[in-house]
């Protein structure tokens, strides 16, 4: 369910919508979610001064109901 949320977030904030990509990860103390967008959107996910990724991590984290969880913006082509 979050990886749902978190991908229609991001997909009505860039413009190459087709090229944004959720993964997630399990982890002992909770999960990692790897967002991957074309390189031309990663600025407007990020946000002026990381405001947007912010908004993002908050809007997540309150969907998780108290469990643990760490949201991860990337390159599409960044090997990780």
């Amino acid at each position: 369910m979050l990886e749902e949320a978190l991908e229609h977030l991001v997909k009505g904030i860039v413009a190459n919508s087709d090229d944004v990509q959720v993964r997630a990860k399990r982890l002992r103390k909770g999960k990692v979610l790897e967002v991957r967008v074309h390189p031309d959107d990663l600025g407007k996910v990020i946000g002026r001064n990381g405001r947007t990724a912010k908004a993002l991590r908050t809007v997540i984290g309150s969907l998780a109901g108290g469990r643990y969880v760490r949201v991860d913006l990337l390159d599409l082509h960044e090997v990780r």
